[in-house]
């Protein structure tokens, strides 16, 4: 099956071409073993792959592509994808690719003109590949440049479902290599002082790092040079250090930026600080297109106390730390320093699990018409950024994102009120001179309701009416000068009612003072009843806040 590149080209996009002998014919994804060392993940799982097919799609897989992530070639045959030996005969019958790891000279050499790849190849690192998929004619979508700014790209943000992997095994391999336990204990043998963690970089496998330090019961701390995740560091659980230099590290696409002379002094001396102090340091800081930052030197490795633990997460950039050496953990100066690259890989199941997923939610983006064939569509702005290599031609690096227009300034208070004056009652009158207006005939009104009563009612029933508004004036007092966190609208406005009628049930039930008239009877029996069911509400309120209240208690 070939795609056509006539009329659709013209058109910006991609799609399969329909013709007699391939129009009931689905396209043919393959995946294939990954090849590069120690790499056990695998491009989709049987889950997905059932999933694929609903969308029109063949699949076939690589034998034993999926045996170190356990996949097995029986599970994903059961799951309606075929298994074929060898990876230049999948290549040949494969019209997309599915891979994960930056594919390698011979593969690029398996592929065929036409042919579509989904992986991750780091474009800017790596530009003598580049040339060598647009040799072959080919249209490549790299994971690794989604516009991870978009929020629809989420779902196929592959880089931030492995850094999460990668995040959560860092600490598990601190652990593994550190001497004690991450939770302070006190037993008979002893007491066991909580690990410290120190975490650098507060991305994605930062914050992954975070939780995961912070479920073991250490206590955590972590820097970032973005001060706007401080706020997500401490919602975690951890305590965000800050370097004593004011400078903004925001980078383009939510990545960190290259700070200054200045503010990189500073955060050494904090970072030195720091590695006297704690028991475990994990390293995340890494710049798209850069080197891994150098942030722990060999003087602060050697100030570590002995037993302590270095977890780099940048080992395959060079590394954070200045003794590290990428893909092996070694022992310098008493300190642990674990450099492995593929950490994401090590919990190979759960990795390829959520990476097919990611794929999988791009398929859909690529196959809205769930056919079987693939819509490259280059006025999506997240299929652009994906979209590296088009048809032999290099499309990278895409255009700069569309910037979303500026609101309206707001116009000054004076003017605005301008026109709402004309709106008013037809003549130029404000609004809020007409709330005004009513306000005052509304206590006017009152004010006559009262005189009328007083004039023209009996002695003993002003009396009552006195202790009326007075009760309705505490209880008003009474139940809105609580916090309204404290209750729902519902119970502060019965509350109150009761409080009014309780205040004037037990007016009527005492005893008159001295002169006084005894209220009839028929009085007395409807406050006792007033006051009953007083009773029923008020201790149905602490009720029912007793039991609002334990749904939050563990």
């Amino acid at each position: 099956m070939q795609l056509d590149v006539s009329a659709a080209a013209a058109a910006g996009e991609t799609r399969v071409a329909v013709t007699p002998e391939t129009a009931r014919k689905p396209l043919l994804i393959g995946v294939p073993k990954e090849t590069a060392a120690g790499e056990k993940r695998v491009a989709t799982v049987p889950e997905v792959v059932e999933k694929l097919v609903k969308l029109g799609f063949s699949v076939a897989v690589e034998s034993g592509a999926g045996d170190a992530a356990n996949c097995s070639d029986d599970s994903y045959r059961a799951a309606g994808a075929q298994v074929i030996a060898g990876a230049a005969q999948l290549f040949a019958a494969s019209d997309m690719v599915f891979k994960i790891g930056v594919p390698t000279a011979e593969e690029v050499g398996l592929m065929h003109a036409g042919q579509t790849l989904i992986t991750f190849i780091w474009p800017a690192q790596n530009p003598e590949l580049m040339k060598q998929l647009a040799d072959k004619k080919v249209t490549v979508l790299a994971i690794d440049s989604l516009p991870r700014t978009l929020s629809r790209a989420q779902k196929m943000d592959a880089l931030t479902s492995q850094a999460g992997v990668a995040g959560y095994r860092a600490v598990i391999e601190a652990a593994n290599a550190f001497g004690r336990f991450f939770a302070g204990q006190i037993t008979a043998a002893g007491k066991v002082p909580p690990a410290k963690v120190f975490i650098a970089g507060a991305g994605v496998a930062g914050l992954a790092a975070i939780g995961t330090a912070v479920g073991l019961g250490a206590i955590v701390r972590a820097n970032d040079t973005r001060a706007e995740v401080a706020d997500q560091v401490v919602s975690m659980g951890g305590e965000f250090v800050k370097v004593d230099y004011e400078e903004e590290g925001s980078g383009g696409g939510g990545y960190a930026k290259v700070m200054s002379e200045g503010f990189q002094q500073a955060q050494r001396e904090m970072y030195a600080k720091q590695a006297r102090e704690v028991d475990i340091i994990i390293t995340t800081a890494l710049i798209p297109g850069k080197p891994a930052p150098r942030l722990i030197t060999a003087e602060m490795v050697k100030t570590m106390k002995p037993g302590s633990v270095i977890v780099d997460m940048a080992a395959e950039r060079g590394g954070n730390c200045e003794l590290t050496e990428p893909g092996k953990a070694v022992v310098k100066h008493g300190v642990t320093i674990v450099g492995y690259t593929d950490l994401a890989s090590r919990l190979a199941k759960q990795s390829s699990t959520l990476y097919a997923t990611n794929l999988l939610r791009l398929t859909e983006e690529l196959c809205k018409t769930k056919d079987g064939l693939i819509n490259v569509n280059m006025d999506d702005e997240a299929i652009r950024g994906l979209t590296v290599v088009k048809e032999g031609n290099i499309t990278w690096p895409p255009p700069a994102p569309k910037v979303a227009a500026a609101p309206p300034a707001a116009k000054p208070a004076a003017a605005a009120a301008a026109p709402a004056a004309k709106k008013g009652n037809g003549h130029g009158a404000a609004s809020a001179p007409m709330a005004g207006t009513k306000l005052a005939i509304m206590f006017g009104v009152v004010a006559a309701l009262f005189w009328f009563v007083g004039a023209n009612a009996p002695t003993a029933f002003l009396g009552h009416f006195t202790v009326f508004v007075l009760a309705c004036f505490v209880g008003y007092m009474v139940v809105w000068n609580v916090t309204p966190a404290l209750h729902t609208p519902l119970m502060s406005v019965t509350n109150a009612i009761s409080s009014i009628i309780a205040i004037g049930a037990l007016v009527q039930i005492a005893p008159p003072l001295a002169g006084g008239a005894a209220p009839d009877a028929w009085i007395r029996w409807m406050a006792v009843g007033g006051i009953a069911l007083t009773a029923v509400n008020m201790f149905g309120g602490f009720a029912v806040t007793q039991r609002m209240l334990s749904m939050f208690r563990k």
